[in-house]
Formats: C-alpha cells, sequence, structure tokens
C-alpha cells in the first residue's frame, strides 16, 4: 500500500492530532508510515499544514501532485494547498455553501461547511477535524484505513474524549452519506 495524505489547516484546529491519530491507524497494521508536521505560526492562528505518507516512502514530504487526499480544515488553507493533489485524487473541505471554489480537475471533491455546524451546535468546534476526517472517510472510497481503526486510533489516542469524538466522526459520516 502507498497513500498520501495532505492535511491543511490553521493553528489550533488539530491539523497534528489528525496525523498523530492515522500513526496510530498504520502503526496498529504494521504499516510504515511518514508524517511532517508545518506549523511555524501555528501558534498565532497561521498556516499549518501536515505531510502523511501510509506505505513504504524514504521521504516524509510531497511532492506537487503526488496526494492522494486533501482534508482542508478552512477553505483558503486547502486552496493554498491544492498543487500537491493529484488529477485523480480527493478533496475535502471545509468551505461555506456560499463559497465557490475555482473549478477544480480533481476526480473527487466534496464540500461541507463544518464551521456552521458547529456553531449552529451539531458538535464542538474542537472536534472540527475529526468530524473533516469523518467526511472524508466516506468521500474518499481509497482511504487505507477503516472506521474501525479510525475509532480504535482515536481511544488510543485520547480515551478521555474518545466517546466525544466518535459521536462526531459519526455524524460526519452521517452527514457525508446524506450528501453524496
Amino acid at each position: 500500500m502507498k497513500y498520501q495524505i495532505v492535511i491543511a489547516g490553521f493553528g489550533g484546529q488539530g491539523v497534528v492530532f489528525l496525523v498523530k491519530v492515522l500513526a496510530i491507524c498504520a502503526g496498529n497494521r504494521d504499516i510504515p508510515f511518514l508524517g511532517t508536521e508545518n506549523h511555524g505560526m501555528s501558534q498565532r492562528g497561521g498556516s499549518v499544514s501536515c505531510d502523511i505518507k501510509v506505505g513504504d516512502f524514504t521521504n516524509p514530504v510531497i511532492d506537487k501532485n503526488q496526494a492522494d487526499l486533501m482534508i482542508a480544515l478552512e477553505r483558503n488553507e486547502g486552496l493554498r494547498n491544492v498543487a500537491f493533489l493529484k488529477l485523480d485524487g480527493t478533496i475535502v473541505t471545509n468551505a461555506k455553501d456560499k463559497d465557490t471554489y475555482p473549478e477544480l480537475p480533481f476526480k473527487g471533491f466534496a464540500k461541507i461547511d463544518a464551521f456552521k455546524k458547529a456553531e449552529n451546535g451539531e458538535f464542538p468546534i474542537q472536534g472540527l477535524n475529526v468530524y473533516m476526517l469523518g467526511f472524508a472517510l466516506i468521500h474518499d472510497k481509497n482511504f487505507p484505513f477503516s472506521i474501525q481503526e479510525v475509532k480504535d486510533a482515536i481511544t488510543q489516542m485520547n480515551a478521555k474524549v474518545a466517546e466525544q469524538n466518535i459521536k462526531i466522526l459519526d455524524q460526519a459520516m452521517k452527514d457525508a452519506e446524506e450528501q453524496k
């Protein structure tokens, strides 16, 4: 298996948390995993992006046109990192309904206004990252881990908030199925 993911957001959104969850998924199956964290201004709400490579890779950095999936926790950060996605890749993005994206040539594209859902009390804003991961699980048929593997990793990552995060993940998957 070889699979590459870019997660893009800004400081405080939990980009690094998702890298750790996916690392646990890989570790639980003894699959090689490389991840990078680019978070220079993260403490001040600046850009944060992480590259994740699942499989037998030697370099953790994803080159342009190589990612299979991009999870954009915020619209502009997704657009800023879109050059890393393969043409047959999938992008899932958190964007307002009124936001328009330029025409993108990618095979898979899904958008949801996760900020609005959090503002409406559908889930706590701290769970935005997990919500977008759940959204990606449904929209990317090639995702390298099963739903159960992701849930197990969330529990291993932080058992204290696992129940809440799994509820958020389930809600996101339900919303994604309804959107299809």
